[in-house]
């Protein structure tokens, strides 16, 4: 990250040359996500044989911790943005410039019919998780009902195939230094280094927001679950680094995943939880949702009552929940926002010329987040500190 940092300073021309390296990198990366998610979530519905109520008590449980958890993330993102007041004396571009930003409305309808895809292969293509953690959910509940000869083919070819998975991540992970340093080489060659202190003060707020959030509520959720502080940080440390450097929840997802069943975390959780927090559990684009919208009203001199911020709350959480497989998801849900409380579009495009350093603090929380979803679930089950070894070629 650091001579990556260094090189993107000192030659940016030379530095525009590295993105294939990084590209290169994110598409190993996520070649591994369909495979692994379907594989590790059909094993884990499955090995429960006919006990598939086990399965709904841990998403019925999974969904309410996610809620509880994104709402502190929004009315900590709008305490934040209220205080520090980063938008305020920030001059908007001209009217009209945001014209191609506009996106159509989200609704909840949209959002339930994109839960299900409309073909596995077209859902695999997209790397859309939600829509293939569907999937996969229906075929293990329908694997669970067949007996016999085809039921043991189908689990030990998907137990392979996770094995397989694995291993696949842990060759992939040897080149992350590279993938890391090129990312971070690009992005600062692309943007240069003045680009960290151009509206320094909206990506402070957010860092610090974020920082908030960290200790106020994941340090003691993690206290009351009893998940040991210290050892979470060590499993979760290159995950982190890896989503904070790339700015790819796909990136870190297969690592992530790796490190939370080395912790002691059952697969069968793992491979349930973690996908599923990626569509219902993004706390820091959550935040940022919050943080980004007050911001533009701030900028733009309009005062919003406590009344439409609450409104506005809502409408974040509920829209929130659609930002899986959207590309530059959190700025097409904060211009839904804007479009539907009448702030200006323009607003936007101040955000998003700092977004790639907003997105590396937000995607790095959202990873934590969903690391500690798959401890507090395990320990809610009674099966937290089953270590599982996974061997490396």
């Amino acid at each position: 990250m650091v001579l990556g940092v260094l090189v993107g300073w000192l030659f940016p021309e030379f530095s525009q040359n590295l993105k294939v390296v990084s590209n290169v990198f994110l598409r190993l990366i996520k070649c591994i996500l369909v495979p692994l998610v379907f594989s590790t979530l059909v094993v884990g519905i499955a090995s429960h044989g006919n006990d598939l109520k086990a399965v709904g008590k841990l998403g019925v449980k999974s969904i309410l911790y996610f809620e509880v958890v994104t709402t502190f993330a929004l009315a900590i993102g709008l305490l934040s943005v209220n205080l520090i007041r980063p938008g305020v004396g920030v001059i908007l571009p001209p009217p009209g410039t945001a014209e191609k930003i506009a996106a159509p409305p989200i609704t909840l309808a949209g959002i339930i019919e994109h839960i299900f895809p409309r073909s596995f292969f077209e859902a695999a293509a997209a790397n859309d998780v939600l829509q293939v953690v569907t999937f996969a959910m229906i075929f293990a509940v329908a694997l669970v009902q067949v007996h016999g000869r085809p039921h043991d083919t189908m689990i030990q070819f998907f137990e392979g195939l996770m094995e397989v998975m694995f291993k696949f991540t842990g060759i992939v992970m040897k080149f992350a230094p590279l993938g890391v340093g090129a990312a971070m080489a690009y992005t600062i060659g692309h943007s240069g280094i003045g680009v960290l202190f151009n509206l320094g003060k909206l990506i402070l707020t957010l860092y610090a927001a974020l920082a908030v959030f960290s200790l106020a509520v994941f340090l003691p959720i993690a206290l009351f679950c009893r998940i040991p502080v210290l050892g979470f940080l060590k499993a979760v440390k290159e995950p982190a680094l890896l989503a904070f450097s790339t700015t790819s929840s796909d990136a870190a997802m297969p690592g992530a995943m790796k490190r939370m069943i080395e912790f002691g975390v059952p697969r069968r959780i793992v491979s349930f939880v973690m996908p599923l927090g990626y569509s219902f559990n993004l706390d820091g684009s959550t935040l940022h949702l919050a943080v980004g919208t007050v911001f533009i009203a701030q900028a733009a001199g309009i005062e919003l009552s406590i009344g439409k911020q609450l409104a506005m709350m809502l409408t974040l959480m509920l829209t929130s929940k659609g930002m899986a497989g959207i590309p530059r998801a959190s700025q097409v849900i904060i211009a839904g926002a804007l479009v539907t409380f009448g702030l200006p579009l323009e607003g936007l495009i101040l955000i998003i010329g700092v977004d790639e350093l907003m997105d590396m603090a937000r995607t790095t929380i959202n990873l934590v987040g969903n690391c500690l979803a798959t401890a507090v679930m395990a320990r809610w089950e009674g099966e937290f500190g089953k270590v599982e070894e996974i061997q490396e070629s």
